[in-house]
């Protein structure tokens, strides 16, 4: 349904045709144009239908999304009619196949999560727990019904998805959550849920809540999905956490439980222990790998721009100078390498063939160096980095953060290492 849609607008919203990529290996005798903003042509690694969903998605970004972020940002809001807006455009679970999703490629969902994240994490991570954490685990998990009731409005932006996994007193450390379901003591057909969930996106405002609790019967990790319609008053409590140095432009929360009745149609039939949420976290971090490198690309173009017209020391501009070209240099391969990188796993999730610890290289080396190079062209702005008008400084603590959940990055480090050497490290 959405595919066409998406073709079809990113066919309005170009301005000119755009030259079929080129796929053969002839080699070329005219040195080619160096494109700062693709240094090593990865367009020419895409597909003619990966191409127009990036340049729907970019035009949507830009046109509509980039005008509300900053002072959202400063209010702490979110307006959810992003998502649906999103919804319209086949953008939400882009990847599934049915229900009114648009059952594009990996790369294709990547490409949208980097236009996304270009404008800001916080709008990114919205998206992201909704089309991969909560959508990406229905439909990997979920029972026909479950599917056929959830996806398709999901898919719309009509309902609106929260993932509760970290608890206050367990972050890197899920195995130990403390959170239950038990039987309903009064009501038959019914599971009892108890415990607390925290920083979670999207909660205060989310419909339906994949929150993950031990099983009384097994003590196994199991995937329940709470309605919130359908929970009595003072079972399901969702504060916003408010205050945050970061992801200000996103809703974060917690999910609060108190023998919150759940019908036991509502959880996932088979997965159990960590198999189930790690599968959910994996098909975000590949997300947020493409996401930070579209965040990182945002800030080399507006320190481009800043250095190009700020004029110091005889009127030159300071792009002009070689501190300024290096920390540009830096950041720019930091980029370029980021998004091959991401392409080629893109490539192999498609086929079945991606290792969850690729995924762990590539979030943890984009994230990392994400925030980096964000930190080292704020300096190019002086003090003027501290305006928010400026937007570097917004990516800079977005990107912490990114660099901080779904995984810290020495979490990944330990994936990696066990994975590199066979053996368990010490902690």
């Amino acid at each position: 349904m959405y595919r066409p849609i998406l073709r079809q607008s990113a066919k309005q919203l170009s301005c000119a045709a755009r030259p079929a990529a080129i796929r053969g290996y002839a080699a070329h005798t005219t040195p080619q144009q160096f494109n700062w903003e693709d240094p090593l042509n990865s367009a020419s690694l895409l597909t003619e239908e990966e191409l127009a969903i990036s340049e729907t998605a970019e035009a949507y970004c830009q046109e509509r999304m980039l005008p509300r972020v900053l002072q959202a940002y400063r209010d702490e809001h979110y307006d959810k009619k992003i998502l649906e807006e999103m919804g319209e455009l086949g953008l939400l679970g882009a990847t599934i196949k049915g229900y009114d999703c648009a059952g594009v490629s990996n790369v294709a969902s990547g490409l949208i999560t980097k236009a996304v994240e270009r404008v800001d994490s916080g709008y990114r991570s919205g998206m992201s727990v909704q089309s991969s954490l909560v959508m990406g685990g229905i439909d990997e998990f979920g029972t026909q019904e479950q599917k056929d009731k959830f996806l398709p409005k999901m898919a719309k932006g009509k309902l609106l998805g929260a993932f509760g996994l970290t608890e206050p007193n367990h972050g890197s450390d899920p195995g130990s959550m403390e959170t239950t379901a038990k039987p309903h003591p009064t009501k038959k057909g019914y599971l009892s849920l108890s415990g607390a969930k925290t920083w979670i996106t999207n909660s205060p405002i989310a419909d339906v809540l994949l929150v993950w609790a031990k099983y009384h019967e097994t003590g196994k990790i199991r995937g329940f999905l709470v309605e919130r319609s359908e929970c009595p008053p003072g079972t399901l409590e969702t504060p916003p956490i408010k205050n945050k140095n970061g992801l200000r432009a996103s809703l974060t929360g917690m999910i609060q439980l108190d023998e919150c009745p759940v019908p036991a149609a509502n959880m996932f039939p088979d997965v159990e222990g960590l198999r189930g949420p790690f599968t959910c976290l994996n098909s975000a971090r590949f997300g947020i790998a493409w996401g930070t490198i579209g965040a990182l690309e945002d800030c080399i173009a507006r320190t481009r721009t800043y250095a190009l017209e700020r004029k110091q020391f005889k009127g030159n501009p300071i792009a002009k100078y070689q501190l300024v070209q290096k920390k540009l240099a830096d950041a720019t391969t930091d980029a370029a390498f980021g998004t091959l990188a991401a392409i080629q796993v893109g490539r192999l999730k498609d086929k079945g063939e991606a290792a969850p610890e690729m995924i762990s290289m590539i979030k943890r080396q984009n994230c990392d160096r994400a925030l980096f190079n964000s930190r080292i062209l704020q300096e190019v702005f002086g003090g003027n980095a501290v305006s928010d008008e400026y937007g570097i400084g917004r990516h800079v603590a977005n990107l912490f953060v990114t660099q901080t959940y779904e995984g810290q990055s020495d979490i990944h480090s330990l994936i990696l290492g066990r994975a590199i050497t066979g053996l368990q490290a010490f902690v």
